[in-house]
Protein backbone atom coordinates (compact mmCIF):
# COMPACT_ATOMS: atom_id res chain seq x y z
CA UNK A 1 0.00 0.00 0.00
CA UNK A 2 1.35 3.44 -0.93
CA UNK A 3 1.45 6.07 1.23
CA UNK A 4 2.85 8.97 -0.72
CA UNK A 5 1.35 11.45 -3.01
CA UNK A 6 2.98 9.86 -6.38
CA UNK A 7 0.66 9.31 -8.89
CA UNK A 8 0.55 5.24 -9.63
CA UNK A 9 2.47 3.43 -12.36
CA UNK A 10 0.21 3.20 -15.56
CA UNK A 11 -1.68 0.14 -15.59
CA UNK A 12 -0.36 -3.08 -17.55
CA UNK A 13 -1.25 -2.95 -21.78
CA UNK A 14 -3.83 0.40 -21.07
CA UNK A 15 -3.25 3.26 -23.34
CA UNK A 16 -5.18 5.70 -20.70
CA UNK A 17 -3.21 8.42 -19.57
CA UNK A 18 -1.17 7.73 -16.33
CA UNK A 19 -2.71 10.86 -14.60
CA UNK A 20 -6.49 10.59 -15.43
CA UNK A 21 -7.04 8.71 -12.57
CA UNK A 22 -4.96 10.46 -9.55
CA UNK A 23 -6.11 14.08 -11.23
CA UNK A 24 -10.19 12.17 -10.92
CA UNK A 25 -9.27 11.97 -7.40
CA UNK A 26 -7.91 15.34 -6.42
CA UNK A 27 -10.73 16.83 -8.09
CA UNK A 28 -13.16 14.87 -6.02
CA UNK A 29 -11.23 15.82 -2.68
CA UNK A 30 -11.21 19.47 -3.84
CA UNK A 31 -15.19 19.79 -4.40
CA UNK A 32 -15.72 17.85 -0.68
CA UNK A 33 -13.41 20.35 1.29
CA UNK A 34 -15.12 23.24 -0.72
CA UNK A 35 -18.90 21.41 -0.20
CA UNK A 36 -17.39 21.00 3.69
CA UNK A 37 -16.04 24.70 4.60
CA UNK A 38 -19.36 26.21 4.18
CA UNK A 39 -20.47 24.07 6.60
CA UNK A 40 -17.82 24.63 9.39
CA UNK A 41 -18.18 27.89 9.36
CA UNK A 42 -22.22 28.04 10.02
CA UNK A 43 -21.49 25.47 12.97
CA UNK A 44 -18.45 28.20 14.43
CA UNK A 45 -21.06 31.17 13.98
CA UNK A 46 -23.78 29.57 15.57
CA UNK A 47 -21.50 28.10 18.11
CA UNK A 48 -20.70 31.54 18.82
CA UNK A 49 -23.85 33.28 18.69
CA UNK A 50 -24.93 30.35 21.45
CA UNK A 51 -22.02 31.22 24.03
CA UNK A 52 -22.14 34.78 23.85
CA UNK A 53 -18.69 35.44 22.95
CA UNK A 54 -17.72 38.45 21.77
CA UNK A 55 -14.66 39.83 20.02
CA UNK A 56 -12.95 40.29 23.62
CA UNK A 57 -14.92 36.63 24.93
CA UNK A 58 -12.67 34.82 22.51
CA UNK A 59 -9.71 33.36 25.09
CA UNK A 60 -10.26 30.20 26.71
CA UNK A 61 -12.20 30.83 30.01
CA UNK A 62 -11.69 29.68 33.70
CA UNK A 63 -13.24 26.87 34.73
CA UNK A 64 -15.84 28.67 37.33
CA UNK A 65 -15.22 28.38 41.16
CA UNK A 66 -17.28 27.51 43.96
CA UNK A 67 -19.05 30.46 46.00
CA UNK A 68 -17.32 31.42 49.29
CA UNK A 69 -16.99 33.99 51.66
CA UNK A 70 -12.77 33.68 51.75
CA UNK A 71 -10.95 34.15 48.20
CA UNK A 72 -8.66 31.47 49.90
CA UNK A 73 -9.82 27.40 50.19
CA UNK A 74 -9.26 26.05 53.67
CA UNK A 75 -6.08 24.15 51.74
CA UNK A 76 -4.60 27.43 51.01
CA UNK A 77 -4.96 29.08 54.38
CA UNK A 78 -1.56 28.25 56.21
CA UNK A 79 0.37 27.79 52.48
CA UNK A 80 3.21 29.98 52.17
CA UNK A 81 2.95 32.42 49.24
CA UNK A 82 4.06 30.62 45.95
CA UNK A 83 3.57 27.31 46.75
CA UNK A 84 0.59 24.47 46.46
CA UNK A 85 -1.50 22.50 48.97
CA UNK A 86 -1.07 18.71 49.17
CA UNK A 87 -2.91 16.71 46.42
CA UNK A 88 -4.03 20.45 44.52
CA UNK A 89 -2.91 21.25 41.67
CA UNK A 90 -0.50 23.88 40.89
CA UNK A 91 -1.19 27.61 40.04
CA UNK A 92 1.78 28.35 38.85
CA UNK A 93 6.02 28.86 40.27
CA UNK A 94 6.02 31.53 42.66
CA UNK A 95 2.00 32.18 42.14
CA UNK A 96 1.28 34.10 45.33
CA UNK A 97 -2.10 32.74 47.12
CA UNK A 98 -4.62 35.20 47.42
CA UNK A 99 -4.54 36.57 51.16
CA UNK A 100 -8.28 36.83 53.24
CA UNK A 101 -9.99 40.37 53.68
CA UNK A 102 -11.16 40.07 57.20
CA UNK A 103 -14.72 40.77 56.95
CA UNK A 104 -16.08 43.69 59.01
CA UNK A 105 -17.62 43.45 62.17
CA UNK A 106 -21.25 42.70 61.98
CA UNK A 107 -24.35 42.64 64.68
CA UNK A 108 -25.93 45.18 66.88
CA UNK A 109 -22.56 45.96 68.94
CA UNK A 110 -20.20 46.61 65.87
CA UNK A 111 -18.00 49.54 66.85
CA UNK A 112 -18.41 48.93 70.34
CA UNK A 113 -15.78 47.65 72.72
CA UNK A 114 -16.07 45.37 75.91
CA UNK A 115 -13.33 44.89 78.75
CA UNK A 116 -13.63 41.61 80.57
CA UNK A 117 -12.46 40.95 83.83
CA UNK A 118 -11.68 37.32 84.90
CA UNK A 119 -11.63 37.79 88.34
CA UNK A 120 -8.08 36.71 90.60
CA UNK A 121 -6.08 33.76 88.56
CA UNK A 122 -5.04 30.65 89.60
CA UNK A 123 -1.12 31.26 90.48
CA UNK A 124 -2.28 33.67 92.80
CA UNK A 125 -2.45 30.96 95.39
CA UNK A 126 1.68 30.08 94.67
CA UNK A 127 2.45 33.87 94.66
CA UNK A 128 0.96 35.63 97.90
CA UNK A 129 3.88 37.62 98.39
CA UNK A 130 3.81 39.05 95.25
CA UNK A 131 -0.40 39.93 95.29
CA UNK A 132 -0.07 40.97 98.91
CA UNK A 133 1.83 43.75 98.19
CA UNK A 134 -0.13 47.04 98.39
CA UNK A 135 -1.87 49.49 95.92
CA UNK A 136 -3.63 52.92 95.90
CA UNK A 137 -6.83 52.38 95.37
CA UNK A 138 -7.25 56.19 95.16
CA UNK A 139 -9.51 56.24 98.99
CA UNK A 140 -7.28 54.05 100.55
CA UNK A 141 -4.57 51.36 99.78
CA UNK A 142 -5.23 47.49 99.15
CA UNK A 143 -3.39 44.25 98.35
CA UNK A 144 -2.53 43.66 94.76
CA UNK A 145 -5.05 40.94 94.35
CA UNK A 146 -6.07 37.39 96.24
CA UNK A 147 -6.46 34.32 95.95
CA UNK A 148 -10.46 34.43 95.43
CA UNK A 149 -12.22 31.02 96.97
CA UNK A 150 -12.82 27.53 96.06
CA UNK A 151 -15.77 24.95 96.19
CA UNK A 152 -15.56 22.68 99.25
CA UNK A 153 -14.62 20.27 96.73
CA UNK A 154 -11.96 22.74 95.56
CA UNK A 155 -12.95 24.08 92.17
CA UNK A 156 -11.48 27.49 92.06
CA UNK A 157 -12.88 30.49 91.91
CA UNK A 158 -10.19 31.65 89.16
CA UNK A 159 -11.23 28.42 87.52
CA UNK A 160 -14.55 29.41 87.31
CA UNK A 161 -14.14 33.24 86.33
CA UNK A 162 -11.75 32.73 83.30
CA UNK A 163 -14.38 29.80 81.88
CA UNK A 164 -17.27 32.02 82.12
CA UNK A 165 -15.12 35.36 80.73
CA UNK A 166 -13.92 33.33 77.47
CA UNK A 167 -17.65 32.24 76.77
CA UNK A 168 -18.96 35.70 77.47
CA UNK A 169 -16.29 36.83 74.68
CA UNK A 170 -17.64 34.59 72.41
CA UNK A 171 -21.24 36.06 72.69
CA UNK A 172 -20.31 39.24 72.69
CA UNK A 173 -17.96 38.94 69.55
CA UNK A 174 -20.73 37.12 67.89
CA UNK A 175 -22.51 40.34 68.49
CA UNK A 176 -19.72 42.01 66.87
CA UNK A 177 -18.30 43.62 69.72
CA UNK A 178 -14.35 44.14 70.48
CA UNK A 179 -13.79 42.09 73.42
CA UNK A 180 -10.58 42.79 75.56
CA UNK A 181 -9.97 40.23 78.27
CA UNK A 182 -7.72 41.98 81.15
CA UNK A 183 -4.98 38.82 81.00
CA UNK A 184 -5.31 35.11 79.66
CA UNK A 185 -4.87 31.28 80.79
CA UNK A 186 -1.25 31.16 81.21
CA UNK A 187 -0.11 34.66 80.04
CA UNK A 188 1.12 35.52 83.58
CA UNK A 189 2.03 33.83 86.52
CA UNK A 190 -0.33 35.72 88.84
CA UNK A 191 -2.41 38.63 88.77
CA UNK A 192 -2.83 41.28 87.69
CA UNK A 193 -3.29 43.47 90.30
CA UNK A 194 -6.15 45.07 90.59
CA UNK A 195 -4.88 48.66 89.64
CA UNK A 196 -3.70 47.44 86.59
CA UNK A 197 -7.25 45.79 85.93
CA UNK A 198 -8.41 49.22 85.81
CA UNK A 199 -6.22 50.69 83.75
CA UNK A 200 -7.15 48.10 81.07
CA UNK A 201 -10.43 49.01 81.05
CA UNK A 202 -9.61 52.93 80.68
CA UNK A 203 -7.63 52.69 78.03
CA UNK A 204 -9.03 50.38 75.73
CA UNK A 205 -11.91 53.39 75.83
CA UNK A 206 -13.86 50.93 76.91
CA UNK A 207 -18.32 51.46 76.21
CA UNK A 208 -18.51 48.45 79.20
CA UNK A 209 -16.26 46.73 81.77
CA UNK A 210 -17.73 43.49 83.48
CA UNK A 211 -15.14 42.08 86.12
CA UNK A 212 -16.60 38.04 86.88
CA UNK A 213 -16.31 36.87 89.87
CA UNK A 214 -18.24 34.18 92.26
CA UNK A 215 -18.84 34.60 95.99
CA UNK A 216 -17.03 32.81 99.11
CA UNK A 217 -20.09 33.25 102.09
CA UNK A 218 -21.27 30.87 104.48
CA UNK A 219 -23.44 27.59 103.22
CA UNK A 220 -27.20 28.43 102.87
CA UNK A 221 -26.24 32.04 101.31
CA UNK A 222 -27.37 31.59 98.33
CA UNK A 223 -28.06 33.63 94.84
CA UNK A 224 -25.72 35.98 92.38
CA UNK A 225 -25.26 39.91 93.01
CA UNK A 226 -24.17 42.89 90.89
CA UNK A 227 -21.65 45.07 92.82
CA UNK A 228 -22.14 49.13 91.37
CA UNK A 229 -19.13 51.57 92.30
CA UNK A 230 -20.28 54.10 94.82
CA UNK A 231 -19.33 57.65 94.16
CA UNK A 232 -16.07 58.73 95.39
CA UNK A 233 -13.05 60.84 94.91
CA UNK A 234 -9.66 60.56 96.23
CA UNK A 235 -6.40 60.53 94.59
CA UNK A 236 -6.40 58.85 91.65
CA UNK A 237 -10.34 57.83 92.19
CA UNK A 238 -13.61 59.61 90.78
CA UNK A 239 -16.62 58.16 90.05
CA UNK A 240 -18.57 60.82 89.16
CA UNK A 241 -19.27 59.90 85.65
CA UNK A 242 -19.30 56.42 86.00
CA UNK A 243 -21.79 55.86 88.75
CA UNK A 244 -24.86 56.53 86.34
CA UNK A 245 -24.15 54.39 83.73
CA UNK A 246 -22.72 51.96 85.68
CA UNK A 247 -25.85 51.36 87.60
CA UNK A 248 -28.00 50.79 84.40
CA UNK A 249 -25.19 48.37 83.23
CA UNK A 250 -25.88 46.50 86.30
CA UNK A 251 -29.51 46.42 86.43
CA UNK A 252 -29.77 45.25 82.96
CA UNK A 253 -27.41 42.15 83.64
CA UNK A 254 -29.21 41.50 86.89
CA UNK A 255 -32.46 41.35 85.07
CA UNK A 256 -30.81 39.26 82.06
CA UNK A 257 -28.89 37.27 84.39
CA UNK A 258 -31.97 36.01 86.80
CA UNK A 259 -33.68 35.22 83.73
CA UNK A 260 -31.29 33.44 81.56
CA UNK A 261 -30.11 30.98 84.72
CA UNK A 262 -32.87 30.43 86.62
CA UNK A 263 -30.63 31.92 89.62
CA UNK A 264 -32.11 34.17 92.16
CA UNK A 265 -30.74 37.40 93.50
CA UNK A 266 -28.43 37.16 96.46
CA UNK A 267 -30.64 36.04 99.96
CA UNK A 268 -27.87 37.50 102.05
CA UNK A 269 -27.26 40.97 100.99
CA UNK A 270 -28.96 43.34 98.56
CA UNK A 271 -32.07 43.25 99.98
CA UNK A 272 -33.22 40.66 97.39
CA UNK A 273 -32.55 43.21 94.55
CA UNK A 274 -29.21 41.76 93.43
CA UNK A 275 -27.61 45.28 93.41
CA UNK A 276 -24.93 46.20 95.82
CA UNK A 277 -22.93 49.35 96.12
CA UNK A 278 -19.65 49.81 97.42
CA UNK A 279 -16.33 52.14 97.61
CA UNK A 280 -14.02 49.97 98.79
CA UNK A 281 -12.77 47.93 95.50
CA UNK A 282 -10.25 49.34 93.42
CA UNK A 283 -11.30 48.04 90.40
CA UNK A 284 -14.50 49.95 90.22
CA UNK A 285 -13.25 53.27 92.24
CA UNK A 286 -10.38 53.73 89.51
CA UNK A 287 -12.43 52.69 86.55
CA UNK A 288 -13.46 56.08 84.37
CA UNK A 289 -15.39 54.12 82.05
CA UNK A 290 -18.93 52.08 83.20
CA UNK A 291 -18.27 49.41 85.25
CA UNK A 292 -19.62 46.57 87.16
CA UNK A 293 -18.49 43.26 89.13
CA UNK A 294 -20.85 40.09 89.44
CA UNK A 295 -20.73 37.27 91.80
CA UNK A 296 -22.88 34.62 90.27
CA UNK A 297 -23.08 33.25 92.99
CA UNK A 298 -22.00 31.38 96.24
CA UNK A 299 -18.97 28.41 95.73
CA UNK A 300 -19.69 27.72 99.43
CA UNK A 301 -23.03 26.67 99.17
CA UNK A 302 -23.33 23.07 97.84
CA UNK A 303 -26.82 24.07 95.74
CA UNK A 304 -24.66 27.48 94.19
CA UNK A 305 -21.31 25.32 94.18
CA UNK A 306 -23.55 22.17 91.65
CA UNK A 307 -24.38 25.21 89.69
CA UNK A 308 -21.26 26.91 89.17
CA UNK A 309 -19.48 23.74 88.76
CA UNK A 310 -21.84 22.97 85.50
CA UNK A 311 -20.19 24.13 82.02
CA UNK A 312 -24.30 23.83 80.90
CA UNK A 313 -24.97 26.51 83.52
CA UNK A 314 -21.61 28.87 83.07
CA UNK A 315 -22.70 28.97 79.42
CA UNK A 316 -26.43 30.36 80.88
CA UNK A 317 -24.56 32.79 83.19
CA UNK A 318 -22.28 34.15 79.99
CA UNK A 319 -24.80 34.88 78.14
CA UNK A 320 -27.33 36.20 80.88
CA UNK A 321 -24.30 38.17 81.63
CA UNK A 322 -23.82 39.31 77.47
CA UNK A 323 -27.85 39.88 77.08
CA UNK A 324 -27.14 42.49 80.10
CA UNK A 325 -24.65 44.34 78.35
CA UNK A 326 -26.04 44.26 75.03
CA UNK A 327 -29.34 46.07 76.47
CA UNK A 328 -27.28 48.55 77.79
CA UNK A 329 -24.97 49.73 74.91
CA UNK A 330 -28.46 49.96 72.82
CA UNK A 331 -27.80 46.75 70.65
Amino acid sequence: MRYDDSPPPPESGSSANPDRHWFTRRSTLAVGIAALAPACLAGWVLTQALSGAGPDESRPRSAPQPASHSTVSPGQRDAKPGSTPSGSPGTGAGTPAAAPVPAPAKGPLAGRTVVVDPGHNTGNFKHTAEIDQQVDIGTNRKECDTTGTTTNSGYMEAEFTMDVSKRLRAALEAQGAKVVLTHETGDRAWGPCITERARIGNDAKADAVVSVHADGASAGSRGFHVILPAKVKGGAADTAKIVEPSRELGERIAGNFARTTGSAPANYLGGGTGLVVRDDLGGLNLSTRPKVFIECGNMRDAKDAAQLTSPEWRQKAAQGIADGIVGFLGG
